[in-house]
């Protein structure tokens, strides 16, 4: 007598059936319909549409209009379920000429679905990107990539319900980005990475919502810093600066902030301490007063940039506002004309209370003094971790054996990583 096999996932309920084709790759969600009848239309029904270079291969010129069909079914279909995220993923194939896809029909239609999430990484895009893109109520994730073209952005834009925002290899121009940024209202991390901007005086962020913010430009370009940055955004709690330092800064109060990680970048025509000093300041809006504000939240700080004179002075009136820092990572070179031990500061109180980690990366021999300040006055201390990649044999051995002697001397328990 023949057997009949039960197929236990078949009896799944529509809505678990779509949320687990959801996780495949399109082309293997469609092979799918092979399964049974029931399966056959399923794939059409799933909320997250992936397209990337995978799908271009094996296509040629007699079967490129089919799948050119197989898309608009798939995106126009009526009385489909709406879309959580629709990716468009390739350099170079989907906006070229030769195979002329309808990109913007497939944007319009993936948004008139109430699409929530939209990830586009196209060569072009600027050109390709609906007006109705910047109008859709309905996205909370927009991630564009538009490998260096612009993005034009309309004077109509209202995105009421986005929350994340990230552009990357992006050109804008004039006023753009504060007319984008303004008609964001509940907008909580933006990011622009690696972005040009063209006829502007000024990168104008102002949010009362956003809670990250991460402005990582492309240093071989010094034209593009010839700007002032202005950034009014009260509830910040993550900021990352990635960068040159900018013509000037106008920053409102981050009383928020918890975790800053600012690596700066030097050009020859500007000065070095300004180059450090300027941004922290920047950060701390002080630009007219002689004291920092204290940033009772900020439990992790990373500085990664370059060496200047009188960094321990600036250094050790930083952590005099970060009461309750935890972490510190420092990423610069030291030199013989620092002089750690010739400071005659009151210890910040995070080095007495607070402070259990500190990383020290590039480490050389004239850092010596700066292990043994910490040593002597971070009290709670329980990891350090010193990067010596950049030392000869020799000088490595130099290196240890006067750590050891200090940390002999500071009779702490603690974990070293050398």
């Amino acid at each position: 007598m023949a057997m009949c096999v039960e197929d236990g996932i078949s009896s799944f309920p529509d809505h678990i059936l779509f949320h687990i084709l959801s996780f495949l790759p399109i082309k293997e969600a469609v092979r799918t319909s092979i399964i049974s009848t029931k399966w056959r239309y399923l794939f059409a029904s799933i909320s997250t549409i992936k397209f990337d270079g995978y799908l271009m291969r094996g296509l040629t010129d007699r079967n490129v209009d089919s799948f050119k069909n197989f898309v608009d079914r798939l995106l126009k279909f009526p009385d489909q379920v709406s879309l959580d995220c629709f990716r468009l993923n390739d350099i170079v194939s989907w906006n070229d000429k030769d195979h002329n896809f309808d990109v913007s029909g497939w944007i319009c239609a993936a948004l008139c679905r109430g699409v929530k999430e939209i990830d586009l990484d196209l060569k072009n895009l600027g050109d390709t990107l609906p007006a109705l893109l910047f109008t859709c109520h309905s996205l909370v994730t927009l991630k564009l990539d538009a490998v260096g073209s612009e993005i034009k952005v309309p004077s109509d834009v209202c995105l009421g319900n986005l929350k994340t925002l990230q552009l990357r290899n992006s050109v804008l121009f004039g006023d753009s980005i504060h007319r984008l940024i303004s008609n964001c209202h509940v907008l909580e991390d933006l990011a622009f990475i690696e972005c040009g901007f063209d006829n502007i005086s000024e990168v104008n962020i102002q949010s009362p919502s956003l809670k990250r913010l991460v402005l990582e430009f492309d240093v071989t370009e010094g034209r593009y810093f010839n700007y002032v940055v202005v950034i009014n955004a009260p509830n910040l709690v993550y900021f990352q600066y990635h960068a040159a330092v900018a013509k000037s800064y106008t920053l409102s109060t981050m009383k928020s902030l918890e975790k800053a990680d600012i690596s700066i970048y030097q050009f020859d025509s500007i000065d070095c301490e300004t180059s450090a000093t300027h941004l922290i300041q920047g950060i701390c809006n002080i630009f007219r007063t002689s004291r920092l504000p204290i940033f009772h939240n900020l439990i992790e700080f990373k500085y990664l940039g370059v060496g200047f004179n009188g960094r321990e002075t600036w250094l050790v009136e930083f952590l005099h506002c970060v009461p309750n820092l935890k972490t510190l990572t420092l990423n610069f070179p030291d030199d013989a004309g620092t002089r750690w031990k010739a400071l005659r500061m009151k210890v910040p109180s995070c080095l007495s209370f607070h402070l259990k980690e500190i990383e020290i990366s590039y480490f050389d021999t004239h850092m010596i003094e700066m292990v043994s300040f910490f040593l002597d006055n971070a009290m709670v201390l329980e990891k350090l971790i010193i990067s010596m990649a950049a030392l000869t044999w020799r000088q490595k051995c130099e290196a240890q054996n006067k750590l050891l002697q200090l940390l002999k001397r500071s009779k702490k328990s603690l974990i070293v990583i050398l």
